[in-house]
């Protein structure tokens, strides 16, 4: 009996929830749909799965719907870490839904585990006082400016120029909770969804007290950590980009297809990825493979499953 590879797959929450999109509950079914089906070459592949996904869009409206709660009926605003919990259980929710829709379609039989993850960081990362971390809705640079007045939301240009975005700090994940549970339950077959958005990002107190924290981690960061920590055979990131292209000195456009990762820190140490976008990613990637991954692949994510899959990869 051949011993199946973990597979840990990180969704961003755009390819959830895309931009132009309104971020209805059909929407957002719909486009998990699509996610899910991409996977299953890696489950007939013979992998045990492990999913991440990403919340920025989510846990940014879920802030919207917060505020504007307290200010029409008093109902107490809940904290960032708080409303992280919140989307990490329907976002989680809608994916167990699809794969427990789908895996019969496919005469598959598994079991689908959600997991609410709490990540324990590092209260006095630097993170806390440089927000990188956008969250929510795109908005113009006017709609930006009445959002952010009288309060201490802190919004910033897309380096793309689609818009404006709320920025949140964005500390490193130092622990997964349950990580063991979460690695056990996936070599035993069944499909994990864990530490959406990054996880719920808490700390120790000086009496050894866990609290949260207002914060979203880089769902990037965390899927590294926990694919590391839980000694993946795979892991994979999937994007909106098709291709990762950079611009040489000569202002020439390259495609990246295949990154050695003493390349890819280059780039990372040059400011070529923005810290918004694909930074985390390759940062994620490259501490994956120094803990002892093999190689770290990027996916598109294709509006049609039928669509080709453009890949690059990030190796040794």
């Amino acid at each position: 009996m051949s011993i199946k590879k973990l597979a840990v797959v990180a969704f961003g929450g755009n390819a959830l929830l895309r931009a132009e999109q309104e971020g209805t509950n059909e929407e957002q079914k719909a486009n998990i749909y699509r996610a899910v089906e991409t996977l299953f070459e890696l489950i007939k592949s013979n992998s045990n799965l492990v999913i991440i996904h990403g919340n920025g869009p989510q846990v940014g409206n879920i802030l919207l719907q917060n505020n504007a709660g307290a200010k029409m009926f008093g109902i107490p605003e809940m904290p960032i870490d708080v409303c992280g919990a919140y989307s990490q259980g329907f976002i989680g929710y809608l994916i167990e839904q699809q794969l427990r829709n789908i895996l019969p379609t496919k005469d598959l039989e598994k079991g689908v585990v959600n997991l609410i993850t709490q990540v324990l960081v590092d209260k006095n990362d630097p993170a806390f006082k440089n927000p990188t971390k956008p969250i929510g809705p795109y908005y113009t640079k006017e709609e930006a400016e009445k959002l952010s007045d009288g309060t201490n939301s802190l919004f910033k240009e897309d380096p793309d120029g689609i818009g404006w975005r709320k920025v949140v700090p964005s500390p490193l994940p130092k622990q997964i909770g349950n990580s063991k549970v979460i690695e056990q339950l996936a070599r035993e077959g069944h499909i994990v969804i864990a530490a959406g958005g990054g996880g719920i990002p808490v700390y120790y107190d000086e009496q050894k007290n866990l609290l949260g924290i207002d914060a979203v981690i880089d769902k990037d960061h965390t899927s590294a950590l926990l694919a590391s920590q839980a000694k993946a055979d795979e892991f994979y990131i999937f994007t909106d980009l098709k291709r990762i292209i950079i611009k040489t000195e000569g202002s020439e456009e390259k495609i990246l297809d295949t990154i050695p990762v003493a390349e890819a820190k280059k780039y990372l140490k040059k400011g070529i990825f923005s810290a918004g976008g694909m930074a985390p990613k390759i940062k994620g990637a490259v501490s994956f493979i120094e803990n002892g991954g093999t190689e770290c692949t990027f996916l598109h994510f294709p509006d049609n499953p039928k669509d080709p899959i453009y890949q690059t990869k990030i190796v040794r």
